[in-house]
C-alpha cells in the first residue's frame, strides 16, 4: 500500500510539472490584461521610445563616421541597417506597446 502512494504521489508531482507551465503557455493568448497592457504601452512612451530615439541619433552619427570604411570594405548597406534603420525602425515603425 505503501509503495502504491509513493507511485501515485510521484506521478502527480511529475504531471504537475509538466501541465503547469504548458497551460500557462495555452491561456496565454486568451485573457489579455487591461493594466498589463497600459503599463507595456506606458514604458513605451516613457523608456523605450526616448531611447530609441537617442540610439537612431547615435546610430546615424557612428554611421556617417563610418561612412568612408564601410564603403571601402564594400559593407554600407549592412552598416546602414544595423546602425540607422533597425533603431528607426524600432522607435518610429510598431505599435505602442508592442516590443
Amino acid at each position: 500500500m505503501n509503495k502504491i502512494f509513493k507511485r501515485l504521489i510521484v506521478m502527480m508531482t511529475a504531471f504537475a510539472l509538466v501541465a503547469v507551465p504548458c497551460t500557462t503557455c495555452l491561456a496565454q493568448g486568451l485573457y489579455q490584461d487591461d493594466d498589463l497592457i497600459a503599463g507595456k504601452m506606458a514604458g513605451d512612451a516613457l523608456l523605450a521610445r526616448p531611447l530609441g530615439a537617442c540610439a537612431t541619433v547615435i546610430g546615424g552619427a557612428i554611421f556617417i563616421v563610418s561612412l568612408p570604411f564601410s564603403a571601402i570594405g564594400g559593407n554600407t548597406k549592412s552598416a546602414y541597417d544595423y546602425l540607422l534603420a533597425n533603431p528607426f525602425k524600432f522607435t518610429f515603425s510598431r505599435p505602442l506597446g508592442e516590443f
